[in-house]
Parts: structure tokens; sequence; C-alpha cells
């Protein structure tokens, strides 16, 4: 069988945020579909050992914010690759909390969607989440992120946690500058391409970055880089 024929099947990028108590937690995802129009449900992936995983199992409700394709890749990083376990990730984003009291990102959304949990499916590693629709709205025209571009235009990269994660292999063209690997989200650094987002040129190699240079998707210093063989 051939993994990568999966990659093939569409997917979108969103954030889906819930709560426990007092506190409030969110996270990328790819997999979000409906399934109903009367009444109105939709179904969501999450992986287990997620912290919204509990949080969408303790509040019994859920939020999805529709990304725009304009997210810069720091913001998909601070909900892709950070943990709410160690960081607040809504002390630093915008937000508003829904009726059902699940907070609602608003930044870098074109429009979201509230959601009470009414079922569930065990998958093993994964939940399948089904939510009935409580409200729903458009906040922008502008085009929404798929998973496709988010991999082929911004160069971001798959969560070990989520259901379409797929090793990639590693190697690289003769004569070609050295690509790096951020050993905290994979993401590499191709030198070609640069860091457009960071103002780094195309054809800037990896050495002369400036020392204060991060990882564009999660945040990570230079120093958790390593050259790709």
């Amino acid at each position: 069988m051939n993994p990568e024929t999966l990659s093939k099947v569409t997917y979108g990028m969103y954030i889906v945020s819930g709560r426990k108590g007092e506190k409030f937690n969110g996270q990328i995802v790819n997999t979000v579909i409906q399934v109903t129009a009367q009444p109105c449900q939709v179904a969501l992936v999450v992986n287990k050992k997620n912290l919204t995983h509990d949080y969408i199992q303790s509040g019994k409700a859920f939020s999805i914010s529709i990304l725009s394709q304009s997210a810069p890749l720091e913001f998909i990083g601070r909900f892709g690759f950070k943990s709410g376990r160690e960081v607040d990730k809504f002390k630093l984003t915008k937000h508003q909390v829904g009726a059902g009291g699940v907070p609602i990102v608003t930044e870098w959304a074109i429009g979201y969607i509230e959601c009470q949990l009414v079922d569930s499916v065990d998958t093993g590693t994964h939940t399948i989440f089904i939510g009935l629709v409580t409200g729903a709205e458009v906040k922008s025209d502008e085009p929404p992120m798929t998973y496709a571009y988010y991999h082929d235009v911004k160069r971001g990269k798959t969560h070990q946690n989520a259901p379409t994660f797929v090793k990639e292999g590693a190697g690289k063209e003769a004569g070609t500058m050295d690509s790096y690997r951020c050993t905290i989200c994979n993401y590499v650094y191709d030198p070609a391409k640069g860091d457009p987002d960071s103002n780094v040129k195309p054809g800037t190699p990896f050495e002369a970055l400036p020392g204060d240079w991060v990882c564009p998707v999660c945040g990570a210093g230079k120093d958790k880089f390593v050259k790709e063989e």
C-alpha cells in the first residue's frame, strides 16, 4: 500500500477550540466535514493525546474557526505545534466567547461554527466528534486555506499527532545548498526558497541566517535545526 495516495484526499485548515471549567484551549485540525443538513451537524477528528480532546469531552461543545489563506505560519504553529499544557494560546490570540461558553478564534479566520457535542466515535488513536451546529458566521470573503495550500504554498508541515501524518523522506540534489530541519516541528528551511515571511531572501544559506531567526512554524531557534542528509 502506498500511503501517499491518501494525501490526494482534500482537506482544510481549521482551529478547533474547547473549554474545561474556566480554561480554554484550541488546536489545528485538517479534518472537518458537514455530515447532515437537517439537523445541521459536522464532524471533526482529534488525537486522544491532545489537550483539546479532553476539553471537548469535558465541555460537551466546540467551535471551529476557518483559517484564511493569509494566516501566517507563526500563527498556525501556535495552535499546531505548541501544547496548551505549556502555553496559554488564547492569551496571545484575538478571540470571543460564544453563546455556549466556548472560545472562538477570530484572528485570521474567515468564519466560524459553534457546535454542541452530540456523539463521538472511538477510532483508536483518534476520536471523531459529532456536533450539532448552534451558530455560524462568515467574517470575510477571502478564500479559505486548504491543506494543499498550507503545504505547497506556505510550506507548512504536519504534526505527528495528525491523522494525515506521513514521515517524509530526506535527501537533496547534488550541488544544492544544505537544507536544515527543525527537530521540534519538522519544518525544513530550504535555502533556495528562503523565508519570505521573515524577510529572508531566496538563496540565503542556513549559516547566513540572522542569529535571532526562528522557525516560522513553531518559533524554535537555529540551535534546534539539524542538517538534512
